[in-house]
């Protein structure tokens, strides 16, 4: 499995991403809104797009498919609840579905609800694990709940789900929000010092060259894997003096995005 990672330098900070098979050069696009960038790098490494994914319904995902798929004649996929938001969907996926790609690339279908009631992650199992997760996990954040989506499901995604990833999967994200996320992090838990080193080489890296973060690094950085941190909870009782005794996972997860909408 190839995979491109394309930074477009929209105000909106989105990846897109291609993967491809290197037997076949069949690609798959990723939430293509900048479709000259997808198309172009596809075209630089003698790919042709077949597929085309959203991860979820949001604008700033499935603004690109019309001219892609214009372009390349690809086959549109996505939650199969977003058919009603995401015009000229060819197949809805389920939890468990499988992606082929070419001859040797395979993806799995998770069903991820939290950002939306419609998102879905892709895993990729062969070699080293890989999560295409959008707007669900971002490097060392989590995604906001505003536009048709709810907290408590999003929790429910990482609990059942994210949490459970080998250490290894890499983690390609819909956006690059690394840095203010290592800040969020910090103000949680000033003690953290991967935090803060990661924080300072972020700082003076150009998004173009960004390195994918594992889900091992973000159970050491990501606020939102920290739920039974002493210091976490500490300073979120500062924040919340009606914070329970001995909060459970999910009230600290809850009140951290709380935090995080308004930060």
């Amino acid at each position: 499995m190839i995979v491109e990672q394309i930074w477009i330098a929209n105000n909106y900070r989105n990846f897109n991403y291609l993967v491809a098979c290197p037997e076949t050069g069949e690609a798959l696009a990723i939430d293509p809104l900048d479709h000259r960038k997808c198309l172009g790098v596809a075209k630089d490494r003698g790919w042709t797009i077949t597929q085309v994914l959203n991860t979820h319904e949001h604008g700033d995902h499935i603004g690109g498919n019309r001219f892609v798929i214009e372009a390349t004649k690809a086959k549109l996929l996505a939650h199969k609840n977003a058919k009603d938001s995401i015009p000229g969907m060819d197949r809805g996926l389920a939890a468990g579905d499988a992606i082929k790609v070419g001859r040797t690339v395979k993806l799995q279908v998770l069903d991820t609800p939290g950002h939306t009631m419609s998102h879905v992650c892709l895993l990729a199992h062969a070699g080293q694990p890989a999560l295409f997760c959008g707007d669900t996990l971002f490097n060392a954040g989590a995604g906001n709940c505003h536009n048709g989506g709810h907290p408590k499901e999003l929790y429910r995604t990482f609990a059942s789900q994210l949490y459970a990833l080998p250490d290894d999967t890499l983690i390609f994200p819909g956006h690059d929000y690394i840095e203010n996320n290592l800040k969020f992090t910090l103000d949680r838990e000033p003690d953290n010092a991967l935090a803060a080193e990661m924080l300072k080489s972020a700082s003076t890296q150009s998004p173009e060259q960004r390195v994918p973060t594992t889900i091992g690094v973000e159970r050491m950085v990501n606020t939102f894997f920290r739920l039974s941190s002493p210091s976490v909870i500490r300073a979120l009782r500062e924040a919340f003096s009606d914070l329970s005794e001995k909060p459970d996972p999910e009230e600290v997860f809850l009140r951290l995005r709380q935090l995080r909408n308004d930060w």
